[in-house]
Order: structure tokens, then C-alpha cells, then sequence
């Protein structure tokens, strides 16, 4: 996460920022660029050893805070650049005419406009970020996700959405582009994560206030200060002044406060969330209610086998041996899980099956089999199917085949019944236990969730007993059952209107309004363009869990700001007692009671000072840049943890600091 060679690249950048209009930006640097200033045409003038020095590391300090933001942005460059290595000039073949028998036309892909359609088929380079129209194809995304395994995109459904410079590995699509030249998907990556677009988020600008308003207030301080120190006897110099007003105002936070909000969008895009705006990364930091879908969020996605449960004195192999028979003709995820079950769970593998006639699973049959030669004939599949199917030929259904298919209803799981027939016979032999496999380690991470005060809900179309029993093992704190869009909606309005800020995922154009709607709406990669465009982040990996990692890094964002403006403003305690007895224990005796530190001479004082205040900005940058260890907690928890480390250790660290740098400076001749 942090490269010290960085340093050195950054370098140019950070004296680029010297500029004033840019510099202006940040009111407490822009003070001590100004202090520099003043220092250096004063030190002219009246031309001293000591004067030199702190000028020297006022720039330096100034230099520094610039340094922070410019190593910042640095990582994003470098994340930049392979972008603009995937944003290639690509000729695109533009349709003119019907989607099918289209006349081709090529053209290059800054010449396409929104609703144009283009033609990609196996090689070709997709020209713009579009929506499939007509086809299916793989795709290569490895330039924008780095996940190497390619992906399906087709036209229709939830995964119809293709972006720019990515490769079509096979078949044919029709593109209708979605954006203009320079307003690509990967044009706005490349833009957020150089900093170019990075707006300053509300938090943010309180802060910059209040730092602002610290520093007018020290500065104010400072020039009535002159006035009292001349009618002492014992008038102070300028640069002495202005290093007094460089150390007390909070130029550490002051310093460090743009690099932390860089840092932290580069953190998202470290794992391929790409965040439209600051504010979003903010308000992650801030969720109060998560809302997840359960497919494929909590749960695998796929229901699987579990458990065979004998009906009528069947013993459990023989109706683990019905079971597979009746799956291996059935393509399903859940009739593949029942076949993995019992080659696993009872070793049934390598079956003599020639002459078998196989029944593929169907919506209109609802079920799937096998007649073999001999003439048994078995079946697997819903209960209603099978048992039609079993009364056929007046077969025995056992009594308990019911309150089985009831008891894994109730739940949450899925019952497949088991039958068969055997010379003129029937009978059910038994019950296949289907679940949604929850998955693993998930409870643990809600239960981090819920010591943070954030409370999980689960969105599911589920029936409300399938959904109750599925949440009830998830761990997650209240559900929402067989969920429309408009329910999802409804559920965030109420709990905003009751101060809570809400995060959501989604990839359906049905999930539009709700990731709208949402404080932090976290789209699909893979999703619909009305998706992406609706949510603040984009998901480039489509992991819906990743919102708990968001989450993590929003509150990290916000821990790592307010340790920082902690630390900053609890070192100038320190300060003050290194250069307020230097500057008048001379003229009033009694101020040495409070030199604690006991530094060497006056001007050693106010020059250790001087030079802690600038060397502490590099040695937190690290910290800035990989942000303070997050760890669940409570919000008075952490206020406690921010105060006793960071309070503490920013009255602490300083008079060691100064200390030291005072006994190295007590050996230069002049200043000692």
C-alpha cells in the first residue's frame, strides 16, 4: 500500500503544488506558504543563520503537505495508466439497418454516439460501453476487473452490459452504445481515481471550516501578541512570529487531510470498486441498515442436496441410489448436487446404465428419471409430480412422506420427492432434502456488523417461512419476504426518515430505483446500464458481498481522519510549551516554571519545533495513505481507543521529538 520510491516520483508533482491557485485551495497550507513567504523576504533584509533555517524548513514544511497529496494521486496514476492501456483506438463496425441483416460500415469508435448500433464478434475489441441488443458471446474484462475468466453477456436480463476496450472471445453480439466519445465507463475511471474529479465530500469541507477557523483564530492571537511582547521590552521578530503561528495552527491535519480522501477511494478501487463520488465512500462510513439480496449474497445461489431421508422402512443407500438414477439425466445445479451427494455420501459411482431411456428434467413434467431395461423406472422430483405419478398405478405413499416434505419445508428447504416403479408397482422411497446453502463465515461478519450498530436485512423473493428460516441461519437481523421493487423502495424511505443512512446492491433495471434511492447504491459490473448509472459505486468484480468490505473502508476512511485531526491538534499542546517559554522567559522569569522540556536556548526551542512540525507530516503519510487499522466496535469505544492512542500520543510523540531535535540542534554553533 505505500512505496517510500514514491516518494521520490512524487517529488516534481509536489512542487508543482506550490503554485498559489493551488495552494489556495487548502487555507491552512496556503498560511504557511504565505508564513514562508514573509520569512524568506524578512530573513533578506536582516540576514541571520537562524533566520535561514526556518525558512528552510518552512518551505519544507509546505513541501511535505504537498508531497502527501501528490504520492496520493500518484497510486491513482499508476492505477490510471492501465486503464489507458485497455482504452485503445479500436475501429468499430457500425450497423446500419435491422440488428440481423444489418449493412456493416466501419468506422472509428470516437465517431459512435449514443443508440448507434455496432457489431462485435470472437477478437474484436468492444468500441464503447453499451448494452447487448441481440446475441450471446464471452467476454475477456480482465483489463477493466483483472479477473482473467471471461464472462457471458447477452441480450436480455441482467447481464446484458458491455464496457469499452474489453475483448469478445466467441460468437456474435449487437452493441447499441450508451455514451459519447470521453464519457466512457473506463474515460470516468481513469478521471476518479488520478483525483481530476475528486470533490471534496461534506464531512470533508466541515473540517477544512474548522481548521480554517482554528487558523484564523491562532492568527489573530498572534498579531495582538507583537503588541503585548513590545510593550514587555522584548519586541519578537517575524520569523520568530510566524514560526509560533506555523506550529500552533493544525498543519498536520491541515497536511494530511486531501491524501486521507484520496487514499481512501484508492483503497476501493485496490479492490475494484470504482466510487462515483467521495461523498458515497463517506456515507459508506456512516450506514446504518445493509441491505442484501440473499441469492448469491448470503447464500450460494444454488440450492444443493443435503440429505436423503427414507420413507415406508427404505433404508437411506437405497434411496440414495433412487436419487442418482433419477439425477443423471436432470442438467440442474440442484440435480448435479444430488448426484455428487450420493457418490460421496455412499460411494455410488460408475453405473452400467446401456439401454436406459433418460427423462430430462422439464417446468411442464416437474420432474426427471430413468427407465432401465429390466423395467424399473424412477423418478425424482416436486412432490405434487411424483406423487401423481406414483397413484398412477395405485403405488404406496407411506404415511410419513408428508410430515418429511412439511418438517424441510418449514425449514426453509426444498423437498424432492424420490419414487419408483418395479414390475406393475409403485411406491415414494423417499425424500431429498434441497437447501440454500448459506455461505460460509458470513454470520461472523454480520456479527462485526451488528457491534458496529449497523443493523443487516435480507431481501428475498423467497415465501416468508423460507426467508425466516434461511436469515435465522444467516445471522443477519430482520428480512423482507417475497420482495418487489417497490417494496425494496418503501424499506429504504423508512428507514431514512428516521436518520439512517442505507446501502444496497443490485444489477437489475428493477433495482434502479432503489440503488437511487439508496445512501450508497452499489451496481453489478455486470448489471444493466440503468443499474450502473443509478448506483454511486460500481461493483467491476459483481461480488455483492463486497458491500461489507465498502463499509469497512468508509468507516476506516472516517477513523483515519478523525485520529489524524486528533493527533494534529493535541501536538500543538506540546508546541506550545517548547516556544512560548523560549520566546519570554527572559522578560518574565516566572514562564520557566512551564519550560518543562528544559531545550537548550530560545531559538533552539522555536527551530525543534519548527522542524518536529514538518517531520511529522512525512512520517504519517504512511499512515494517511493506509489508513488506521479498522477493528469493530462501538462508536464510544472508539472514541476512547482514538483518544487514549492518538490524544495521548500527539501530546506524548512532540516532546519527545522536540526534545531530541533539540539536542542534536545544541551541538550547531549559534543556534546551541
Amino acid at each position: 500500500m505505500f512505496d517510500p520510491a514514491q516518494l521520490v516520483k512524487s517529488l516534481p508533482d509536489a512542487f508543482r503544488k506550490l503554485d498559489p491557485r493551488k495552494m489556495i485551495k487548502n487555507p491552512v497550507m496556503f498560511v504557511v506558504e504565505i508564513g514562508a513567504v514573509l520569512t524568506t523576504v524578512f530573513t533578506i533584509t536582516d540576514s541571520s543563520f537562524f533566520g535561514w533555517l526556518i525558512v528552510a524548513w518552512l518551505w519544507l514544511t509546505v513541501l511535505f503537505a504537498n508531497l502527501a497529496e501528490a504520492v496520493a494521486e500518484g497510486r491513482g496514476k499508476a492505477q490510471a495508466d492501465t486503464l489507458r492501456r485497455a482504452k485503445t483506438e479500436t475501429e468499430a463496425r457500425l450497423l446500419r439497418g435491422p440488428a440481423h441483416n444489418g449493412v456493416e460500415e466501419r468506422v472509428t469508435a470516437t465517431a459512435l454516439h449514443v443508440g448507434d448500433l455496432v457489431v462485435c464478434e470472437a477478437g474484436d475489441v468492444i468500441p464503447g460501453d453499451g448494452e447487448v441488443v441481440d446475441g450471446i458471446a464471452s467476454v475477456d474484462e480482465s483489463a477493466i476487473t483483472g479477473e482473467s475468466a471471461p464472462v457471458i453477456r447477452e441480450s436480455g436480463g441482467d447481464r446484458s452490459a458491455v464496457t469499452g476496450g474489453t475483448k469478445v472471445l466467441s460468437d456474435r453480439i449487437v452493441i447499441r452504445i450508451t455514451s459519447e466519445p470521453g464519457e466512457t465507463f473506463i474515460d470516468r475511471m481513469i478521471a476518479l481515481v488520478e483525483g481530476a474529479d475528486r470533490q471534496k465530500t461534506p464531512n470533508e469541507i466541515a473540517l477544512t471550516i474548522l481548521l480554517s477557523s482554528l487558523t484564523i483564530i491562532f492568527l489573530l492571537a498572534i498579531v495582538s501578541l507583537q503588541p503585548m511582547a513590545a510593550y514587555s521590552g522584548d519586541p519578537q521578530s517575524i520569523v520568530v512570529l510566524v514560526a509560533l503561528l506555523v506550529c500552533l495552527i493544525p498543519t498536520t491535519i491541515g497536511a494530511l487531510l486531501s491524501a486521507i480522501g484520496i487514499a481512501g477511494m484508492d483503497r476501493l478501487v485496490q479492490r475494484n470498486v470504482l466510487a462515483m463520488s467521495g461523498r458515497a465512500v463517506e456515507a459508506a462510513g456512516d450506514v446504518s441498515t445493509l441491505l442484501l439480496d440473499k441469492t448469491g449474497t448470503i447464500t450460494l445461489g444454488a440450492r444443493q442436496a443435503v440429505e436423503f431421508i427414507p420413507v415406508g422402512g427404505v433404508s437411506a443407500a437405497d434411496v440414495a441410489n433412487a436419487a442418482q438414477l433419477a439425477s443423471l439425466a436432470d442438467e440442474t445445479p440442484e440435480g448435479r448436487s444430488v448426484v455428487v451427494l450420493a457418490k460421496e455420501g455412499y460411494g455410488l459411482r460408475g453405473r452400467e446404465l446401456l439401454g436406459s431411456t433418460f427423462i430430462p428434467f422439464t417446468a411442464e413434467n416437474r420432474m426427471s428419471g430413468i427407465d432401465q431395461p429390466d423395467g424399473h423406472q424412477v423418478r425424482k422430483g416436486a412432490t405434487s409430480a411424483v406423487v401423481s405419478w406414483v397413484r398412477e398405478l395405485d403405488g404406496i405413499i407411506p404415511e410419513e412422506t408428508a410430515a418429511r416434505v412439511d418438517e424441510i419445508s418449514s425449514s426453509g428447504g426444498t423437498p424432492l420427492v424420490v419414487g419408483e416403479r418395479r414390475h406393475g408397482s409403485a411406491r415414494v422411497v423417499g425424500v431429498i432434502h434441497l437447501k440454500d446453502i448459506v455461505k460460509e463465515g458470513l454470520r461472523d461478519r454480520f456479527d462485526e456488523l451488528r457491534k458496529m450498530g449497523i443493523k443487516t436485512v435480507m431481501i428475498t423473493g423467497d415465501n416468508p417461512l423460507t426467508a425466516e428460516a434461511i436469515a435465522r441461519e444467516a445471522g443477519v437481523d430482520d428480512f423482507l419476504a417475497e420482495a418487489k421493487p417497490e417494496d425494496k423502495m418503501a424499506l429504504i424511505r423508512r428507514e431514512q426518515e428516521g436518520g439512517k443512512l442505507v446501502a444496497m446492491t443490485g444489477d437489475g433495471t428493477n433495482d434502479a430505483p432503489a440503488l437511487a434511492a439508496a445512501d450508497v447504491g452499489v451496481a453489478m459490473n455486470t448489471g444493466t446500464p440503468a443499474a450502473k448509472e443509478a448506483g454511486n459505486m460500481v461493483d467491476l468484480d459483481s461480488n455483492p458481498t463486497k458491500l461489507i468490505e465498502i463499509v469497512e473502508i468508509g468507516k476506516q476512511l472516517l477513523i483515519t481522519r478523525g485520529a489524524l485531526t486528533t493527533f494534529s491538534i493535541a501536538n500543538d499542546v506540546a508546541k506550545y510549551f517548547a516556544i512560548i517559554p523560549a520566546m519570554f522567559a527572559s522578560v518574565y522569569p516566572g514562564l520557566d516554571t512551564i519550560n518543562i522540556m528544559r531545550l537548550s536556548t530560545p531559538e533552539s526551542a522555536i527551530l525543534s519545533a519548527v522542524i518536529f512540525n514538518a517531520l511529522i507530516i512525512i512520517a504519517l503519510i504512511p499512515l494517511a495513505l493506509r489508513g488506521v487499522r479498522y477493528k469493530p466496535t462501538s462508536a464510544a469505544n472508539m472514541l476512547r481507543r482514538n483518544l487514549w492512542i492518538y490524544g495521548l500520543g500527539g501530546i506524548v510523540v512532540p516532546f519527545i521529538g522536540i526534545k531530541l531535535i533539540d539536542l542534536l540542534i545544541s551541538l550547531i554553533p549559534g543556534i546551541g
